[in-house]
């Protein structure tokens, strides 16, 4: 497993100095896009199901990306194995600009912890852009009990049971709060759900007494009442929730998972229409339309360009894949 780790991270590497020279070429040939993109409406596939942070992202950057492209831009949900099914349809889609898929962080843990993909992370797909970065927050149900983290940890340190929901395993909220539980030696019970839509219903209901997920999608319920915040995963508060505590500041030094969305391709797409949509998406961001929506919500907006994503990716898969290597994480459990 360490050796299939090194063998995707030396992909990574040798993938992006390739495309580095590529991409300099594209900027400076725009007769590489053809009639891009005035032939056909663009299929933006959400690669989760709807309700969660990936289909609200994709919706907010789609109706933004219609004015940047003068194009209809139509949001797909295609949920299911942590990402993996929307992604390989994507993978399966004519590499001709008109497939793009948002996904999420469990898109740089899926090829360590999944036995066999349908799809080769980094020959079949080309990243377009990094959107951001959020907290993800651990929440309880009103119904719980809990009240404060410190509450929380004082019970688990003695001993108490508590069941957490995540988007699924592998998911960045499991590995965080996986991670979180063997450190302090907490008896936590992972249950992994299918999307944030889901979960959110569960924990607004009691039917799990934990849930984590990003700032965009908890923090709403969190608004109006429905959930209570405990704890957020990045090293600072956030602007977002001032008044909630990090994981570092309580009693865990260093603690710093950050979730993260970002646009991919069809790894054949050619590199000046990959180009041509970073653009219009690194624009969209910028428009108040869509950054004052994802910065309410806790989205810290990166829009770096493609090879800055390939090399974000590449470090995800390092550090989150020694993780689950070390720790025995399975996809099913």
């Amino acid at each position: 497993m360490i050796n299939k780790i090194w063998a995707l991270i030396h992909k990574v590497a040798l993938l992006g100095l390739i495309m580095l020279g590529v991409s300099a070429t594209a900027y400076a040939q725009t007769a590489g896009l053809g009639n891009w993109p005035t032939q056909k409406p663009i299929r933006l596939i959400a690669v989760f199901p709807p309700g969660g942070s990936v289909d609200q992202v994709a919706r907010i950057l789609a109706q933004e990306l219609q004015t940047q492209l003068k194009q209809n831009v139509i949001v797909e949900n295609i949920g299911g194995a942590s990402g993996v099914i929307g992604t390989s349809a994507m993978t399966r889609s004519d590499p001709d600009g008109y497939t793009f898929a948002v996904v999420f962080d469990t898109h740089g843990v899926n090829p360590i912890l999944k036995d066999k993909m349908p799809y080769d992370t980094i020959k079949d797909i080309a990243p377009v852009t990094l959107i951001g970065t959020s907290p993800m927050v651990l929440v309880a149900s009103k119904n719980s009990g809990i009240t404060s983290f410190k509450q929380l940890a004082e019970q688990s340190k003695a001993g108490k049971p508590f069941s957490y929901g995540s988007i699924g395993i592998g998911s960045l909220g499991h590995l965080s709060m996986a991670r979180l539980a063997k450190q302090a030696g907490f008896d936590w019970n992972h249950i992994p759900y299918r999307g944030g839509g889901p979960l959110m219903q569960d924990a607004l209901g009691g039917q799990v007494q934990l849930a984590v997920g990003s700032e965009f999608l908890v923090k709403p319920h969190i608004d109006n009442g429905g959930v209570i915040p405990l704890v957020i995963t990045t090293a600072k508060r956030s602007p977002a929730l001032p008044q909630v505590p990090t994981i570092a500041e309580s009693g865990f030094p260093g603690f710093n998972a950050p979730a993260w969305w970002a646009v991919i391709a069809p790894g054949k797409t050619p590199p000046a229409i990959v180009n041509a949509m970073n653009q219009a998406v690194t624009k969209a961001l910028k428009t108040p339309a869509v950054s004052d929506k994802l910065k309410t919500q806790g989205i810290q907006i990166v829009a770096g360009d493609p090879e800055m994503l390939r090399d974000f990716i590449g470090k995800q898969i390092a550090l989150w894949g020694k993780f689950v290597i070390e720790n025995n994480i399975k996809e099913a459990q």
